[in-house]
């Protein structure tokens, strides 16, 4: 019997549609109502901490995990009518693949393609993936970033119009992980759509066209990279702590007195406001240091950030558990 082909409708050039898709495990809700959509050719980042539903989220999208409530299209079609026609176009990179010690990069991909009916150019995928000099190489001799760089390839071998990617840098040092976003952006500019999912808010801003950041199975907030910092309305951040002293014997309402400062947050013993003329700032900020007799310590600067948005909402920092 045929399986069954029809299209579902979604809004026109969206790839991946989610609605209000539910994940419970037990009396954990790991997933709580999420919405999500795709459009073709762009990269969409789910970013969150360590346990905030991110990998449930991609999991349910891929077809590994069912959803408990909510729906799923994936290029028009669902997982329980039409999966093997969704699997024929997606390409998935898992967060820990397990290789082969013995085999060679290039047999591991030619073990891989004889999986597909159709044969991929095998060294135009080693050159996507930036693996020429380890052609011959056993993947026992591979860094960390070089196998991640392979799950990659092997996720691109049947031409896949969507690449799905469970935190494809963790763990990676910084080089490394910019040979991996090297690989991303060159599927994206062949017209590739990306949907991956990290903890790295550099990572997000680096690939990211719509970056959605999750809390507790939850959207807390949506939107491009710059639309989400802008959220903050702050041209700068300032932090600093105080010698000697208790941060919060600066009050919030006196410092949210000072001209230019928008937001004031507690973190630790240190205190952050969020300001839109730093310079004007920093001086009040002496001024009034200096009239109580303060000590003024470890002042410094900087643009807002993924991370600083992250934690406004909801006071954690995106790498905590």
């Amino acid at each position: 019997m045929a399986p069954h082909t029809a299209q579902i409708d979604t809004p026109a050039g969206s790839t991946v549609v989610a609605r209000g898709i539910v994940k419970r495990f037990g009396d954990l809700t790991a997933v709580d109502g999420i919405d999500l959509e795709v459009e073709q050719g762009t990269c969409v980042a789910v970013l969150g901490p360590n346990g905030a539903g991110k990998t449930t989220t991609i999991e349910m999208l891929e077809g590994i995990k069912q959803p408990d409530a909510g729906e799923i299209v994936i290029l028009g079609r669902t997982w329980q009518r039409d999966a093997r026609a969704i699997r024929e176009r997606i390409g998935v990179q898992l967060q820990e693949t397990e290789f082969q010690d013995k085999l060679k990069v290039y047999e591991i991909l030619r073990l891989f393609n004889s999986f597909y009916a159709a044969d991929a150019d095998l060294n135009g995928i080693i050159d996507t993936i930036g693996l020429e000099d380890k052609r011959d190489s056993f993947v026992k001799t591979l860094s960390g970033g070089q196998k991640q760089r392979l799950s990659i390839g092997c996720a691109l071998l049947h031409g896949p119009e969507i690449l799905f990617l469970d935190e494809p840098t963790t763990g990676l040092d910084p080089q490394a992980r910019r040979r991996v976003w090297e690989v991303v952006e060159r599927f994206k500019t062949e017209g590739g759509t990306v949907l991956m999912t990290t903890h790295y808010m550099e990572e997000a801003e680096r690939l990211a066209d719509l970056v959605v950041i999750v809390d507790k199975g939850r959207v807390i907030t949506r939107g491009s990279p710059a639309e989400i910092i802008a959220s903050l309305g702050a041209e700068s951040l300032v932090r600093f702590s105080l010698i000697d002293e208790d941060v919060r014997v600066l009050a919030e309402e006196e410092l949210l007195a000072m001209e230019g400062v928008t937001a004031v947050r507690y973190e630790g013993a240190d205190i952050v406001l969020s300001v839109e003329r730093t310079q004007a700032v920093i001086a009040s900020l002496f001024s009034i240091v200096e009239s109580r007799r303060l000590g003024l310590e470890d002042l410094r600067t900087h643009r807002p950030t993924l991370e600083d948005v992250f934690v406004s909402l909801t006071g954690r920092h995106l790498r905590d558990g």
